[in-house]
């Protein structure tokens, strides 16, 4: 490698000038006396173990009817209906997204449970699902598991600029 900047004699003498009466620092680190054991394997424990009670809202025996013509859609029976209009026209932005490009339906359901206890954690009431395109098994099966959470008031395909047909936009109950 080489030196792309060099000193001049007359800076490296002031540089030394500067630091007459200066001493070498000693380490003063501590060496714990017992090594230090790390509690990932909780943290990963508790996350699994909230990541399954997700689960609990994600049945695959049961579909639910959803509409076939125009664009994926549900809204939650009781709901205003202009929370749907709203959603379809894009006047709700969202916050927080998530993208599941890649993942199989199994890690698909349990980020998406995760994603929706994240939600109502951070007080979100607008997030984005990105599933894709590809073979259409995500774009299939996340409507069925988010009209099955409790927690998820609606959804509607995203308008273009936050993913088109790709993704989702869902609207997360935060009231407890």
């Amino acid at each position: 490698m080489k030196k792309r900047f060099k000193l001049a004699e007359k800076e490296r003498r002031l540089f030394r000038q500067t630091m007459v009466g200066t001493k070498l620092l000693q380490q003063d680190t501590v060496k714990p006396s017992r090594p230090f054991r790390r509690t990932t394997t909780m943290l990963t424990s508790l996350l699994r173990q909230k990541q399954l009670e997700a689960n609990f809202y994600f049945p695959d025996e049961f579909q639910p009817l959803l509409q076939k013509q125009g664009p994926t859609r549900y809204i939650r029976p009781g709901t205003r209906s202009d929370e749907m209009k709203k959603l379809q026209r894009g006047d709700y932005t969202p916050e927080l997204f998530l993208d599941l490009h890649g993942l199989t339906q199994t890690e698909a359901k349990q980020e998406l449970g995760a994603f929706i206890a994240a939600c109502r954690r951070e007080q979100v009431y607008c997030a984005s699902v990105m599933h894709g395109h590809g073979k259409h098994i995500l774009k299939q099966q996340i409507p069925w598991w988010l009209a099955h959470h409790p927690d998820v008031i609606g959804f509607h395909q995203a308008p273009k600029n936050f993913g088109g047909n790709a993704a989702l936009l869902i609207l997360v109950d935060l009231s407890e």
